[in-house]
């Protein structure tokens, strides 16, 4: 299978640099698989899992807080505010970070602005746990407990 170059960037670092097969991502408007030779194309990324077919054909996942995907002919480029690999996760730190989310979307239930910040840290969260493979289920399902 053909390769392309793809680049992770975040504020902090360059996350990921060089050839893949495949990277498919989740885009507000809903999954996207990119592969070589694809079409010009720019979208938002939604905070979620990216996963990407390496040039050897492994998968890795890693987490994305959102962000946008250009595919030019040069590249296929993440622009994030943060990312990590599954390996990068440490899953007690989110597990707090979740529980952390929870009281704090309780506390804040008429406060909207406090509300929205506290489901995007529950959503990072569930996100870490879910690509780090220690968590399952929504933000809906956690916001109900």
């Amino acid at each position: 299978m053909k390769t392309f170059r793809f680049i992770i960037i975040t504020p902090d670092r360059t996350v990921f640099d060089g050839e893949v097969q495949e990277v498919i991502a989740r885009t507000t408007e809903g999954d996207v698989g990119i592969l070589a030779g694809h079409t010009l194309y720019a979208a938002l990324l939604r905070p979620g899992a990216l996963s990407v077919k390496m040039e050897n054909g492994d998968f890795r996942r890693a987490a994305v807080a959102g962000g946008v995907i250009k595919v030019s002919d040069e590249r296929t480029t993440v622009m994030t505010s943060a990312a990590e690999w599954a390996e990068e996760i440490d899953p007690d730190w989110a597990e707090r970070s979740r529980q952390d989310a929870l009281a704090k979307i309780e506390a804040a239930k008429d406060e909207p602005d406090r509300l929205e910040r506290a489901n995007l840290k529950l959503q990072r969260a569930l996100t870490r746990l879910s690509v780090s493979g220690h968590g399952t289920g929504t933000l809906e399902t956690h916001r109900k407990k």
